[in-house]
């Protein structure tokens, strides 16, 4: 069996505790349920489903929903379950792979065995995580927006996508306009919004209490802002000039302008993986341990985001980055990130190592978006054109990058445990810790790999 193309640790927005996507077999046909993003299921009954491809369901879904041929590309049918996440491939056949769940759970979760003794996945149609978002700019059809739409919320809600305030605010407001309506003056918006506020901005930032945010986690969010600031955003929504809120037609701009949005997200359809890295060392024994973690991976690049704080801690183009990773056979399963950095200003390469089970799957995606990157790059630059007044995006090397102070979305090197390296002719030697008593420092062996290293200073302490 081909390894599955994406898969996590982490339950996401739409997940189902031990759901099956199989309510009846019988000897000749089975009812298959696949659930869309936003909660609803597609019932199937469809002949022979032990050797059905996931190809062919995905025909079945778009002729039952109606969909265009884009959806073809747009959407993947996924198996899900609270312990992993996998993207099929279309030659794959859902029913055979749903029969071996254990032992992929075994495979690439650290779960433990009762939990994996009653785990069951459930079928979904999902964006595609090798569809570009250049493409996403091309589509128009009403529906595939809502459930791509549905999907992006889901992430923000469930903060598998971080986001600043004053974004959270701002895509928090088309969701209001999409489910209350254009906002009224005059009519009591902010009791609706106090009801289901949750509804509206991750939980996170909309603790209830003795009054709403009163306590707001988040290095991203500013004290003081809240409900009156998502308020404020709904105000602002701009409405078609053509708009008639009874239409169903007139929420596919609002659809578009979430999209868009969440476009500026460095992370926006990545698949998510499940891993650790080493906490930096504190105190005198240099006692660290491990931060659990979400690895973002899209067609863009490789974000490591703290999974308790809510922020990236590391954001890595293609280009940026070399990886590689070991297998559980040779020690415990490890993707490796090597990046550029400095040591008190002195340029060396950086090493960040995750541990996971995923390993194997991360690097192997990491090598496909590549190669797919690669190969649309010149699709993308003849297709994709300048901003029109339609509110199209520019092409993915025109957008702006959100660059704020503080902001979520920026790096946190400094809150990384890295092996920090140069090369001296032939020999690889480690950067001394600041404190030279550690006991706990490891050296770095680096044998095969091509890795491009940075040649040291002749001030460089080296050790």
């Amino acid at each position: 069996m081909d390894g599955p193309e994406g898969s996590t640790g982490h339950p996401g927005p739409a997940d189902r505790s031990h759901r099956s996507s199989v309510s009846s077999v019988g000897a000749r046909a089975a009812d298959v349920l696949v659930y869309l993003a936003d909660d609803s299921i597609v019932p199937l009954a469809m002949e022979n489903l032990p050797s059905l491809s996931a190809h062919e369901l995905h025909r079945a879904i778009r002729e039952v929903l109606q969909l265009p041929d884009i959806a073809l590309d747009a959407f993947a049918l996924w198996l899900v379950s609270p312990l992993l996440e996998v993207q099929l491939k279309p030659k794959h056949q859902p029913y055979k792979l749903g029969r071996q769940w254990q032992e992929l759970l075994l495979r690439f979760t650290d779960a433990p065995d009762d939990d994996v003794a009653m785990d069951e996945p459930s079928l979904q149609f999902r964006r595609n995580v090798f569809f570009p978002k250049w493409r996403e700019l091309q589509i128009h059809d009403k529906e595939v927006l809502r459930l791509l739409y549905e999907e992006a919320k889901g992430n923000v809600l469930a903060a598998r996508y971080p986001c600043d305030m004053e974004d959270c605010e701002a895509l928090g407001a088309l969701v209001c306009r999409v489910q209350l309506g254009p906002y009224q003056p005059g009519q009591p918006a902010a009791c609706a919004l106090r009801e289901k506020l949750d509804s509206f901005l991750p939980a996170h930032l909309c603790k209830r209490g003795h009054g709403l945010f009163a306590a707001l986690r988040g290095r991203g969010a500013k004290t003081g802002m809240g409900e009156q600031g998502l308020l404020n955003a709904y105000r602002q929504v701009q409405e078609g000039a053509d708009s008639d809120s009874e239409c169903e037609a007139s929420l596919s701009p609002h659809y578009r302008a979430y999209l868009l949005k969440c476009h500026e997200l460095p992370f926006y359809g990545c698949a998510f993986f499940h891993g650790e890295i080493d906490k930096p060392a504190q105190g005198f024994l240099h006692r660290g341990g491990r931060k659990p973690v979400s690895v973002a991976i899209s067609l863009d690049g490789v974000h490591v985001i703290d999974c308790r704080e809510k922020h990236v801690l590391l954001g890595l183009r293609f280009q940026e980055l070399s990886w590689d990773h070991t297998s559980p056979e040779e020690e415990e399963s490890v993707l490796w990130l090597e990046f550029d950095g400095d040591n008190e200003g002195t340029p060396v390469n950086k090493l960040l190592k995750i541990y996971s089970k995923q390993a194997e799957l991360m690097s192997s995606l990491i090598e496909y978006c590549i190669e797919l990157s690669q190969a649309a790059e010149p699709a993308a630059s003849h297709e994709a054109g300048p901003t029109s007044a339609s509110g199209s995006l520019p092409p993915p090397h025109q957008r702006p990058q959100l660059r704020r102070q503080g902001s979520v979305v920026c790096s946190r090197i400094q809150h990384l445990s890295t092996i920090d390296y140069v090369e001296e002719g032939e020999m690889i030697k480690r950067v001394k810790p600041k404190r030279s008593t550690s006991f706990f420092s490891r050296q770095l062996s680096v044998g095969q790999g091509s890795y491009t290293v940075v040649q040291p200073a002749d001030s460089l302490e080296q050790g």
